[in-house]
């Protein structure tokens, strides 16, 4: 697996956000994964509750462009983390800091960890 490999991964999720299928975006996190979204407080623990963040973010028709990535390989894990900012349909925008992690389940990786929040300044 390159680095090349890993920033493919979030060029599907970002696809998967566009179809505005919610339940498209969850199948990319694994049974156990987390999701700690940019503009919810809640955490979210398995793929029923990350689609239904979902639900509401890819209604406004966001678009993801990655600012920052920092990729790390280790065996079946990776990290991707930086900066993205998310573009909606209105024409308003959102800065984020992201961190992905993803493990090899032996047919394809997936997300069993994702953190996003909304730039500070």
């Amino acid at each position: 697996m390159s680095e090349k490999d890993i920033l493919a991964l979030f060029e599907e999720w970002n696809n998967a956000l566009q179809t505005r299928d919610p339940e498209n975006v969850a199948a990319l996190y694994e049974s156990n994964g987390i999701l700690l979204p940019t503009v919810s407080n809640r955490v979210r623990h398995n793929p029923e509750e990350v689609a239904e963040y979902f639900v509401h973010f890819c209604a406004k028709g966001p678009k993801g462009k990655i600012d920052e990535a920092n990729v790390r390989i280790f065996g079946d894990l990776a990290i991707n983390s930086g900066i993205y900012t998310f573009t909606f349909e209105d024409g308003s925008t959102v800065p984020a800091r992201f961190t992905f992690v993803y493990r090899w389940n032996g047919q394809r990786w997936m997300i069993v960890e994702h953190h996003s929040s909304q730039m500070p300044e």
